[in-house]
């Protein structure tokens, strides 16, 4: 599960895990989207990697237990106990949602 850190590490602007402006490389420094695009020209200064967009967590459990508030930050890696079928049948009664509105 990504840590969701709460600021930029250059402006120290702050990123709430719903933020579509957080940006995190492969070793999840996060920055602004402002930042990463005007200070740091898509280089991350502590690996030299790029940037992506930081996945959004629910707020809403849509599962019994699975939200941000259910779910703390963590540095273990999660897998799905879910079936391909079964992940298609749920996806579709969210796609139509925008992440920050889930």
């Amino acid at each position: 599960m990504l840590e969701l850190r709460p600021n930029c590490e250059a402006c120290d602007k702050n990123l709430p895990p719903s933020s579509g402006e957080a940006c995190i490389c492969t070793y999840e420094c996060t920055f602004c989207r402002d930042c990463v695009d005007n200070l740091l020209k898509n280089v991350c200064p502590n690996c030299g990697g790029g940037f992506s967009s930081r996945p959004i967590r629910p707020t809403t459990a849509h599962r019994q237990g699975v939200s941000l508030s259910h779910q703390p930050q963590s540095n273990n890696r999660v897998n799905t106990k879910y079936s391909v079928d079964e992940i298609k049948q749920f996806a579709g009664t969210l796609k139509d949602t925008l992440p920050e509105n889930r």
